[in-house]
């Protein structure tokens, strides 16, 4: 079972060289789940942006391309919208991506067939094939990042994360990530 250090329970900060009550809910900062999210989360990102930085793309760059092809992949409608849903990118950094994306000749964008609102996203080939070599060197820093802890830990993890994403978000069902 993965061992999680912030199964301890919440509790004021109170300590002999300190008898006022602490502002924070945890004796250290490694106590909070937010904040080890935070660490992990900033980590993790960090490692990212440091190998796409060589490919003069950022991280949302790229995950906008990947949930694209993706999409295109599992013949959804590669809209804006989904992109945003699946991506859980905010809607402006989804637009501005796009423009950029659009202007280095990785993605087009036009009217949808289905809803002339919404705008449909595609890969162009150019886009399709920088992102296919993107994806094995993005999946290659997940593998040894999170290869720390053994594999049955890490399905732990993804049933933990999709259950607190399915807790959040009404898009997002529990049983998307429970292992098969």
């Amino acid at each position: 079972m993965l061992q999680i250090a912030f199964q301890k329970k919440w509790k004021p900060s109170l300590t002999s060289q300190n008898p006022k009550k602490s502002a924070f809910g945890f004796e250290t900062p490694e106590d909070s789940p937010g904040f080890l999210l935070w660490q992990t989360t900033v980590t993790w990102q960090r490692l990212i942006k440091k190998a796409l930085d060589s490919y003069d793309i950022s991280h949302p760059q790229f995950v906008i391309m990947a949930v694209t092809l993706w999409l295109e992949e599992h013949h959804q409608d590669p809209t804006q919208v989904a992109i945003v849903r699946l991506s859980k990118l905010d809607k402006m950094t989804v637009s501005k991506s796009l423009k950029k994306l659009v202007a280095q000749g990785y993605i087009s964008r036009k009217e949808s067939q289905k809803d002339t609102r919404a705008k449909w996203v595609q890969l162009t080939p150019q886009g399709k094939k920088f992102v296919s070599r993107l994806i094995p060197v993005v999946e290659r820093i997940d593998a040894d990042f999170f290869g720390k802890i053994p594999q049955s830990e890490q399905q732990n993890l993804i049933q933990i994360l999709g259950k607190l994403m399915a807790e959040i978000d009404p898009c997002v069902k529990e049983t998307d990530f429970l292992t098969k």
